[in-house]
Order: structure tokens, then C-alpha cells, then sequence
């Protein structure tokens, strides 16, 4: 018989982690929302797609014209490029519906 166990954490940031936590998520809403819509844009245009690694290296130049970019961890930005990726396959293998853009309301 085997017994599995579970642990609860809960954290309490201060003013300046829970500031940092909020940067984090709204670049990388920002990065996911950019990078969706040069892909649709893309598309209609040149009916091209493009790939992680491309839009990774856009990316980097991006975060040069936009220094805010900088505040926040580049894994996780580069993990919505991840995510974004993973939607686009698994759409395109009929796993899941197409894309949407991020917002702050949930919905």
C-alpha cells in the first residue's frame, strides 16, 4: 500500500515581491499578446507561420527598444513564448481551440 502525502504552502510577499510578481505577469501577458498577434498577422499577410526560436530572437531585440522588459525574470517571458508554441501544436493537432488573447478579468 502506498501512502502519498500533500503539503500546503501559503506565502506572504512584502510590498516589493508581491510589485515584482505583478511586473512578471503582466509582461508576460504582454510577450504572449505580441507574439499571438504577429503570428496572425503573419499569417494574413504572408500566409507563413514562424517558430519559437525566431520569435525567441525577436524577443531579445525587443527587450532592447523596451527596457521595462528588463524588470522581470527572462525565463518566464521566454516560457509564454513556450506557451504560445504549445497552443499554436496543440491546435494545429486538434488537441485544443485556437489561441486567444490574455487579459487581466478572468474569464
Amino acid at each position: 500500500m502506498k501512502i502519498n502525502k500533500a503539503f500546503k504552502y501559503r506565502i506572504y510577499p512584502n510590498k516589493e515581491q508581491l510589485t515584482l510578481i505583478h511586473k512578471t505577469f503582466g509582461c508576460t501577458r504582454f510577450v504572449f499578446n505580441r507574439f499571438l498577434n504577429q503570428r496572425i498577422e503573419l499569417y494574413k499577410n504572408e500566409e507563413k507561420s514562424t517558430t519559437y526560436v525566431n520569435q525567441a530572437k525577436e524577443l531579445t531585440a525587443l527587450k532592447k527598444d523596451l527596457t521595462w522588459l528588463k524588470e522581470v525574470d527572462s525565463v518566464s517571458l521566454q516560457s509564454a513564448l513556450r506557451n504560445l508554441d504549445t497552443a499554436f501544436k496543440n491546435f494545429f493537432q486538434k488537441r485544443a481551440k485556437y489561441p486567444r488573447f490574455k487579459s487581466k478579468r478572468k474569464e
